[in-house]
């Protein structure tokens, strides 16, 4: 498999650009089901990227939609193929948030909030394995090591130095003081942090306590954007059950102004910076009476 190809935004884009085509013909899903004699849920399932589409499903549609451009077909079809294809995460079994992974891997540019915890693109391994143990109930160890693993996969995107990502962080004050571990743990992620503030495509911002009631308090949200719609966009809930993910333009939209009024509120990268020193030094402090 290419490196440049994700099976999972594959699905997305061709179910996307099915939906287009079944749109246009003028055709209810239902009546592609009938017509097909296969199941409704089939049809939505491939139109919300939910499922591989082989190459036949691909060429029996395009047939009722009535695509007679054969460069469409076979550009539909190619996509089809790659769909069915595994990205790196699928190596490890049983790990959740596939779908964000496969978007995370694909986007140029990430704008996302986190009021509790630093994000898992900048935490250090010491802070995730902290975080994973404690924050998730009834964890074997063996899962664990997974999940750390993929974690520290998926910073590959911050480090890769032909493509690395875009990245906006604005972080909730509490993030920084909250003990993930040991203080001392908490001193090399603050560093680590703080450093990484620095790279040109990463720019991190704190909401201060003195922000009061912001638009952040309902939770963590991220949006991602790619290379193919800069304007576009998927907004990621992340929900401890099932993770929302929303494509509508309004709602993507709506969760842009919102980030923009939380970056209105926080500290500029400077003095962001200086903030993280300080917390680091009490956290130094804590660790020296420990």
């Amino acid at each position: 498999m290419a490196a440049n190809i994700n099976p999972t935004v594959q699905r997305r884009r061709l179910g996307a650009e099915l939906r287009q085509l079944r749109q246009a013909s003028g055709l209810k899903g239902s009546e592609v089901a009938d017509r097909l004699m296969v199941s409704q849920p089939k049809i939505s399932h491939m139109e919300n990227g939910n499922r591989a589409v082989s190459p036949r499903d691909v060429r029996d549609l395009c047939t009722l939609y009535e695509v007679t451009d054969q460069q469409v077909v076979d550009s539909l079809m190619q996509m089809a193929r790659e769909s069915g294809q595994q990205g790196w995460w699928h190596t490890y079994k049983d790990i959740p948030q596939s779908v964000y992974i496969a978007l995370e891997t694909d986007a140029t540019s990430l704008h996302t909030y986190q009021p509790l915890w630093i994000p898992g693109l900048l935490q250090t391994p010491a802070y995730a394995h902290a975080l994973i143990g404690r924050s998730i109930p009834r964890l074997t160890t063996q899962q664990a090591a997974t999940r750390l693993k993929v974690r520290l996969r998926r910073q590959h995107r911050i480090y890769d130095p032909a493509r690395p990502l875009r990245l906006w962080t604005v972080l909730d004050e509490s993030a920084l003081h909250r003990v993930v571990g040991s203080p001392e743990i908490m001193r090399e992620q603050l560093e680590h942090l703080n450093a990484l503030s620095t790279e040109p495509h990463v720019t991190v911002e704190v909401l201060p306590y003195a922000a009061g009631a912001h638009p952040g308090l309902s939770g963590q949200f991220s949006i991602l954007r790619s290379a193919d719609s800069p304007t576009a966009g998927v907004v990621h809930l992340d929900r401890f059950a099932n993770d929302l993910y929303l494509d509508k333009p309004s709602d993507v939209r709506h969760y842009a102004v919102l980030y923009d009024h939380l970056r209105t509120q926080a500290l500029g990268p400077d003095s962001t910076r200086d903030l993280i020193t300080d917390v680091t030094k009490m956290h130094i402090e804590a660790a020296s009476r420990s």
